[in-house]
Formats: structure tokens, C-alpha cells, sequence
């Protein structure tokens, strides 16, 4: 796939609203929906752009809580119709019922991810921001497996997650899921009051995330930690191919219709209001410097791996105001470098 032309993974953020409140939360979600949301019609507008990048492009819709929207299983019945393949990140509350989770499926949803941030309800509860939470999530994954709809779960890592890793590795895999997202924080938002955890420590988690892939039957992929591709690229367990990252192969529409590299680099390159999404993302210069990995400063632009990983550009940029200067997450120092 040439991703100066499509994005592997389109984020579309239907709503910041939430009743949830994560301490990671990249969007700082509040309960009630913002008045300047894309319509429906905006919104199925955006769909028909987006289809204009190639049939079957995937696209992810988030939020805050994308049911918060009542038109939200309307969006993916018209995303399916036109040929898109739609998945959603819906939130452990309330508004994730058996019904809805039917009706999703029903609409033709194509996977659902679900967010598991502790190994035991006391620990997600706490992280998430509402009792009862983990117990919701649970349930949800049952309903997805009842109607037929894959389950992807989405882990935060940070100092006070990490040790529950291994614990929440066998979740996932009881829980049957397809692909375990494991997301390395990115100080924005609310997650900006969290701890890190370092970059030696992010080095053995990478290492031990590729384990954890060839023991289980899921699948493992990271979001902003390109590194794990490095890491295994340097133990002979992956190729030496590129993957995605902010930018390139990755786009993200935000609720007000901004478009921007990643929902963690806020830095917007257009508005779907004024101009296609497609031609944002494969003409904006903002874009195009991303796909760049030549363009890249310090560290990241002298390591021999940045085809292969490139670092994240949203921590770059939420640690320097640079996004395309160095990861602080990466421990690696390519040979000669004395920066």
C-alpha cells in the first residue's frame, strides 16, 4: 500500500462527549456532545470522500464515546453500504448495551475495540474513572462474541499500568480477542499528569510484547511506539518494512472536522468543511514533511531504523513542540550519534 496516496487506518472522532474520565484521556472527554459537531450529513459526506482513497478503507470511528451520537449506527450502516470497512472504539458505559452491540454488528461493523487498562475491576475502574466500568467491558465482549463481531482490546502503557501487563495478556486471550492494541502514552491531554514509564523499561516491554505475539494467538501491534518494529527487526522477529505512523499511513478527522496527523499530534492541516479529507491528507505539507523520514532531526533523523520505525511524531511534538524531532521514549543511539 503506498501510503502517500492512503492512509492504512482513517480516525474519525464523531464526539468528545463522555461519561467516562480516563486519566489517559487524550481528548480530556467531557459528558455533554460540543455544538459544533459534523452533522449527519456532514459526516456521510466524509464517508464518501474517504471512499475516494480506495474501496474497503478502513476506518476507525472514536470519539470521547462515538455512542454518545444517536446517529452513530446510522454512520456505520452508510460506511458499510458504500464499501468502507468501519470499526468502532466505543466506551465501557452504559450506552454499550447488548442491543446496541447487536445493532452494530447488524449494521455491518466490522470489529469492535474495547479499552482494558487493568487486569482486575479495581484497577480499570480506577484508571477509567468509573466503578463498574470493567464489569461493562466484559459483558460487551461477551455480546460482540454472541453476535458474531470481532474484538480487538486496547491497553494503556504507562508506570501505572505496566506491571499488569502480563496479567492483562491472559485476558485478552481468554476473552478470545483478534488483536491486542497496546498504546505507549503520549502526554496530551488528561495523560499528561501521568508517569512514563522509561525508556530502558520501554525497550523490555517491546522485547516481551514480541514474545507475548508468538505465544498467544492474537495478534500484538503498538500505537506510538514505533520502536517495537526496530526492536524486532534487531532480534530477526520482524522485517525490516515501515509500518504506520502519524501522518503516514495514519490520518485523523476530529469532531469539529479538523484534520490532523494523529488525535495525539494536534496540529491540524485543513478542515473536511473546506476541502476533501483525500486531498488533505496526500497534498497538506504538513503531511507530506511526516512521510519524510529524511526530514526527521536528531536522534530519529541519524538512526539507521527510521524507514523502519521514525519514533512517534505525536510524543515528539507533545515533548518538543518539533513533530518531526526525536522520541525522548526510544533508547536506542544509532552508531556515531553524539547529539
Amino acid at each position: 500500500m503506498d501510503s502517500s496516496r492512503s492512509p492504512v487506518v482513517l480516525v474519525w472522532e464523531l464526539t468528545q462527549a463522555c461519561e467516562l474520565a480516563c486519566d489517559h484521556c487524550r481528548a480530556d472527554a467531557q459528558p455533554e456532545r460540543h455544538p459544533d459537531e459534523l452533522t449527519t450529513r456532514e459526516g456521510k459526506r466524509l464517508l464518501d470522500d474517504v471512499r475516494d482513497f480506495g474501496e474497503g478503507q478502513l476506518v476507525v470511528l472514536s470519539g470521547g464515546d462515538p455512542l454518545k451520537r444517536d446517529d452513530a449506527i446510522e454512520l456505520v450502516e452508510y460506511g458499510d453500504e458504500i464499501g468502507l470497512s468501519v470499526t468502532m472504539t466505543p466506551s465501557g458505559t452504559a450506552s454499550l448495551t447488548t442491543d446496541n452491540v447487536r445493532r452494530l454488528a447488524d449494521a455491518g461493523l466490522k470489529r469492535m475495540a474495547v479499552s482494558i487498562d487493568g487486569a482486575t475491576a479495581e484497577t480499570h475502574d480506577d484508571f477509567r474513572g468509573e466503578s463498574g466500568s470493567f464489569d461493562e467491558t466484559l459483558r460487551a465482549v461477551d455480546d460482540a462474541r454472541d453476535a458474531g463481531l470481532p474484538v480487538q482490546v486496547n491497553t494503556t502503557v504507562c508506570a501505572e499500568t505496566v506491571d499488569e501487563l502480563p496479567e492483562i495478556a491472559e485476558l485478552v486471550d481468554e476473552l478470545g480477542a483478534v488483536l491486542w492494541s497496546v498504546f505507549f502514552l503520549v502526554p496530551v491531554g488528561r495523560g499528561s499528569f501521568l508517569e512514563p514509564i522509561t525508556p530502558e523499561r520501554a525497550e523490555r516491554v517491546m522485547g516481551w510484547l514480541h514474545d507475548t505475539s508468538e505465544a498467544y494467538g492474537f495478534g500484538v501491534k503498538t500505537t506510538e511506539a514505533p520502536h517495537y518494529r526496530r526492536v524486532g527487526a534487531e532480534t530477526g522477529r520482524s522485517s525490516r518494512r515501515g509500518g504506520v505512523t502519524a501522518g503516514d499511513g495514519f490520518a485523523f478527522v476530529s469532531h469539529t472536522g479538523e484534520v490532523y496527523p494523529s488525535g495525539f499530534l494536534p496540529l491540524s492541516a485543513g478542515n473536511v468543511r473546506e476541502e476533501s479529507v483525500v486531498n488533505i491528507y496526500r497534498g497538506a505539507e504538513l503531511f507530506e514533511n511526516l512521510r519524510d523520514k529524511d526530514a526527521l532531526n536528531g536522534k530519529c533523523g541519524a538512526c539507521e531504523y527510521r524507514a523502519v520505525c521514525g519514533g512517534s511524531r505525536s510524543r515528539a511534538y507533545a515533548t518538543t513542540g518539533d513533530p518531526l524531532g526525536s522520541d525522548p521514549l526510544c533508547a536506542y543511539v544509532p552508531d556515531g550519534y553524539d547529539g
